[in-house]
């Protein structure tokens, strides 16, 4: 394994730990509920929802990182402002772990910004996401809330490759007038989560995985993020899971292996159903890294998965 020269910044939200050097610190999961097509939600865009089928989930997560010693983050998605303020609060009643603010909704996003902040729940906010295409009222939104953490997305089609993602944080390339870093500090934003926007493979996966090294070595903030989307978009993988269902989970889960070996310090591993085997690949995955890191100086934090599972 390798340990970054680059002092690593190991943010705090909401009393979960993210970033460090690779074995320090165990890798932070992300699932998502109330995703479009979520088969508890009845009505999308008014986000009317079954409660307990959503809270079941949520607990087991919850279980899930409490076994294993990963911790969890409720990624809450919604479709409009309406049903993601409605999402936002039944989250924060059921538990008092971090959630991301995610749509694909630029109004539902702001929307659930405001929520947080009226709500209380600043603190344990994540905003989903500051990128290349956010808009001014979203920036001007987020800067009246005390919010302080949020996806930085590395997405940049203007500019393929390592460079291009780096640039697009730190001056915005040719797609913007400034960097998205500088725009997550005008916002208040001093918690990034560094997401290195993976694209289908063949399209820059490999590139946008190795931008981890990059991120780590250069600011030292936390990297990760939703490789999962990768054998989502695997035109092959989708014809073959037709005869052979058993192939899917397999790839699904196991995409997110390989952003935490590349110095992953969070993953977005999609539905959270799938926590139940999410949590076991990832922890399994932490405890090879952590092993192998303690022999170059690095030491596991207490309630790492090499100590509660072995």
């Amino acid at each position: 394994m390798f340990r970054f020269d680059k002092e690593q910044i190991v943010i705090d939200v909401a009393g979960v730990k993210v970033g460090g050097q690779p074995g320090e610190y165990p890798t932070v999961l992300a699932g998502t509920i109330f995703y479009g097509g979520h088969k508890i939600i009845s009505d999308e865009k008014a986000g009317v929802f079954d409660k307990d089928a959503a809270e079941e989930r949520i607990k087991t997560m919850e279980e899930m990182s409490d076994v294993t010693g990963n911790p969890c983050i409720v990624q809450t998605f919604g479709a409009t402002p309406e049903a993601i303020v409605k999402y936002l609060e039944f989250v924060g009643d059921v538990c008092d772990k971090p959630f991301m603010i995610d749509s694909t909704s630029g109004e539902a996003r702001a929307a659930g910004a405001k929520y947080a902040q009226e709500a209380g729940l600043a603190d344990r906010a994540i905003y989903n996401s500051l990128n290349m295409a956010t808009e001014a009222f979203e920036v001007e939104a987020l800067k009246e809330t005390d919010i302080t953490s949020s996806i930085v997305l590395g997405f940049n089609p203007m500019e393929a490759g390592v460079e291009g993602k780096i640039n697009i944080w730190e001056n915005g390339g040719s797609a913007l007038d400034k960097g998205l870093l500088e725009t997550a500090a005008e916002c208040g934003i001093d918690k990034p989560f560094m997401d290195v926007a993976i694209t289908p493979l063949g399209q820059g996966a490999g590139p946008a995985c190795r931008t981890s090294f990059a991120v780590k070595s250069k600011w030292g903030y936390p990297v990760g993020s939703g490789i999962h989307n990768v054998p989502s978009a695997w035109d092959w993988l989708r014809g073959y899971k037709k005869e052979h269902k058993e192939a899917w989970p397999v790839c699904d889960v196991g995409s997110n292996i390989v952003q935490q070996m590349a110095g992953g310090d969070f993953v977005l591993f999609g539905p959270i159903e799938n926590a139940r085997m999410a949590f076991p690949a990832c922890a399994m995955a932490d405890i090879f890294i952590a092993e192998a890191a303690k022999d170059i100086g690095t030491e596991a934090v207490e309630g790492h998965p090499m100590f509660k599972l072995l």
